[in-house]
Order: structure tokens, then C-alpha cells, then sequence
């Protein structure tokens, strides 16, 4: 890591990731310490760990974060740690770090699902951009956790018959063929179709399908029978 000045640091500094977290494994004592004052001085937390087991035998803080991940690492090394977290479903933006890289190292991680990965000595300014980008990368998956979580809180709440409806709108039939699909009279299909509407929240058409491209839901017609 190379110095910088307390102002060039300070414009390091992005609003966007306050209330951060960047965990720090780095089992090189010094390199941990520099690691943590570098981003606390540009107003970001840091928990730091000597090794990936340390990490993990922790009670991590549910919080937007990133990883700032050394490659070399006693015991679990930073890869295998990066296959470990994956095993778990804990997702967390990884950046490695390394005085020992090469390409397939970079590829691996890479493939793995890295932000970034850099060769020491790097610049000040190159981690700092990479953990700003990992920060919102992981700030993104939570927003669209929750608005995933809440859009199938409010499609559990409509009946089966509704979740039909709704799924035969999103593939753009009208009422009258919805109701032929379903074999209900048109006027049925209205009334159906303004409760999903209702209880979904949509303000349009556009709005509903939308939904159903973010949950997911297949929305083929149903096979003649």
C-alpha cells in the first residue's frame, strides 16, 4: 500500500457507503493494522480477523458489507474461503488481495464471484474504489432481497384463482381470453383482476408484470386439456 495524504484520503471518502462495514482477513499483523486505519480514515468500520476461521467462528453483524480477503492465509486460504462462504450462502462481496498472484488465481477468483482482486503493493486509492464498489454491490442485493420478500408477502395474500388471474395478465391476454383459459365469465375475470391489482399494490399493467419478472413467476398459459 503506498501513502497518502489525509486529503486525498478524505476525498476518498463516498457517501454512499456510510453505514458500512469492511471485514479485514490479513494475517500479516502490520498489514491488518494499515489495512484498518486506511479505511477508518476515510469513515468506514472495520472488524479485522487473523485468519478465515477466526472470521468464521465470528458472529458477523447483519449490515451492508464487503471482504477484504488476503490470498495467503494460514489454514483456510483465501480461495478455499471464498468456496466455504459460497457452501454457506453467506453472500459477501470479496476483494483479494495478494502478494503472490497469477493469473489463475485471478481467474479463479474472478469466477468466483470476486470485485476485484489486487497485486500488493497496490495504490490507496485502488482499495478504496474497489471496497466502494463491493459495499454498493452488496447494498443492491440487499434492497432487492427485500423487495423480493415483499412482493411474495403480497402475492401469498391472493387467492389461488387470483394467482391465476395474475399470472394470465402478465402474458398480456385480455379479459375475455382469461376467462376462456379459466372457464369464467368475463365479468368474474374483472373483478379478479382489480383485487390483484389492489392487494399487489400495481399502479399499471406494466407495474404487475414487472412483479412477476421479479418473483420469478412463470407465466405460461396453462395446457389444453
Amino acid at each position: 500500500m503506498s501513502e497518502r495524504s489525509n486529503s486525498q484520503r478524505e476525498g476518498s471518502k463516498v457517501e454512499a457507503s456510510a453505514n458500512a462495514i469492511v471485514f479485514v482477513v490479513e494475517d500479516d499483523l502490520s498489514m491488518r493494522r494499515s489495512l484498518t486505519n486506511l479505511f477508518q480514515s476515510v469513515g468506514l468500520d472495520v472488524v479485522a480477523f487473523g485468519s478465515a476461521r477466526e472470521m468464521l467462528q465470528s458472529t458477523l453483524p447483519d449490515v451492508v458489507s464487503c471482504l477484504v480477503l488476503d490470498v495467503r492465509l494460514p489454514g483456510l486460504s483465501g480461495l478455499e474461503f471464498q468456496t466455504e462462504l459460497a457452501r454457506l450462502n453467506i453472500h459477501i462481496p470479496i476483494i483479494f488481495i495478494t502478494g503472490h498472484g497469477d493469473i489463475l488465481m485471478s481467474v479463479r477468483a474472478m469466477k468466483g464471484g470476486a470485485v476485484d482482486f489486487l497485486t500488493k503493493p497496490f495504490r490507496d486509492q485502488e482499495l478504496l474504489d474497489a471496497a466502494v464498489a463491493a459495499t454498493e454491490r452488496d447494498r443492491k442485493r440487499r434492497e432487492d432481497e427485500q423487495t423480493i420478500a415483499k412482493l411474495n408477502s403480497l402475492f401469498e395474500t391472493l387467492s389461488p384463482r387470483e394467482q391465476a388471474v395474475m399470472k394470465l395478465v402478465a402474458t398480456g391476454l385480455m379479459n375475455k381470453q382469461i376467462a376462456a383459459e379459466l372457464g369464467l365469465a368475463e365479468i368474474t375475470v374483472k373483478i379478479y383482476r382489480g383485487h390483484v391489482m389492489k392487494k399487489m399494490r400495481a399502479r399499471s399493467l406494466a407495474d404487475l408484470i414487472r412483479m412477476t419478472e421479479t418473483l420469478g413467476i412463470r407465466t405460461n398459459r396453462p395446457e389444453q386439456t
